[in-house]
């Protein structure tokens, strides 16, 4: 059980379900109770079909990325050597096939957004994740889209869930930049080209400077817009931009693979620390 947790990357599912409710009880639907919002049959279904998308992602992913991970990570292979790839290649199917027909159950948008999902994921596993910038952008919207399902979902929309989308695109980016420059070593044993092997490690620390840069900016664009909301202000101030200045100093001095290993991991708690900021819509 713990090599398909591990296969299907479950933390990251969890944390992903748990966003998504969020999004649903903090900025949608603030004033229903927790009971409602969560235990309604059809959200269960939008969460279910989108972890199984997702871990078909994660499956298909580790499918192609056999030989790279040997070197990158060979003590975390799960295809190959606990699940054989053809296990795989069925699981990531049958999975996919069933997040897609759960999600048209749910509406025709919602549908569509899920098969778009599943063919990037697919995409992204075979190719995309090997060419400069593009796989990274590829998974940073495709994690903000997992945000917006939601308001689809609802048919409901208002600007603090553009704010969150924008967020988790940015700081998707970064992280994604920060694991090819983790992975740079496995990736480029296979002529792989991304942004860390082609303007090499301090040229994509610029990239990351810009992103990083783009996220305070939208960060504290959303402070001044709620600048009277002292605990909110506060927040975000403390628990999202001034981590996100000392992993900036941290990024500036990482030059060895556990720098950016340990860098990848802060980058996923920035992350959760700016989505619990939701629940400051909902008790704030």
């Amino acid at each position: 059980m713990k090599t398909i947790f591990r296969l299907i990357r479950f933390t990251n599912l969890v944390l992903m379900a748990f966003c998504q409710l969020l999004v649903r009880a903090c900025l949608l639907l603030p004033h229903q109770p927790w009971s409602q919002v969560l235990f309604d049959t059809r959200f269960l279904l939008l969460l279910f079909s989108t972890f199984c998308v997702a871990a078909a992602g994660y499956i298909i992913n580790d499918y192609y990325d056999i030989k790279i991970d040997a070197i990158n990570k060979p003590k975390r292979v799960v295809v190959g050597k606990f699940v054989n790839r053809r296990q795989a290649m069925l699981a990531h199917l049958v999975l996919s096939a069933i997040g897609v027909f759960v999600s048209f159950s749910l509406g025709i948008k919602v549908g569509l957004i899920h098969v778009g999902a599943a063919l990037l994921l697919w995409g992204y596993s075979a190719r995309l994740k090997q060419t400069f910038l593009i796989g990274n952008i590829t998974i940073a919207l495709l994690s903000a889209t997992m945000v917006l399902v939601v308001p689809v979902f609802d048919n409901l929309a208002n600007k603090a869930v553009w704010a969150y989308a924008a967020f988790v695109f940015l700081i998707s980016i970064v992280r994604e930049i920060i694991k090819d420059m983790e992975d740079v070593k496995g990736d480029a044993s296979f002529d792989c080209r991304t942004l860390p092997i082609v303007v090499g490690i301090p040229g994509a620390k610029w990239f990351l400077y810009f992103f990083i840069t783009a996220f305070a900016i939208t960060l504290l664009t959303g402070v001044i817009y709620r600048i009277y909301e002292v605990l909110f202000t506060a927040y975000i101030l403390l628990l999202v931009i001034v981590p996100m200045g000392f992993l900036t100093y941290k990024i500036y001095r990482a030059d060895r693979k556990k720098d950016f290993t340990r860098l990848s991991r802060q980058v996923k708690w920035i992350m959760l620390a700016g989505m619990l900021s939701m629940l400051l819509f909902r008790y704030a």
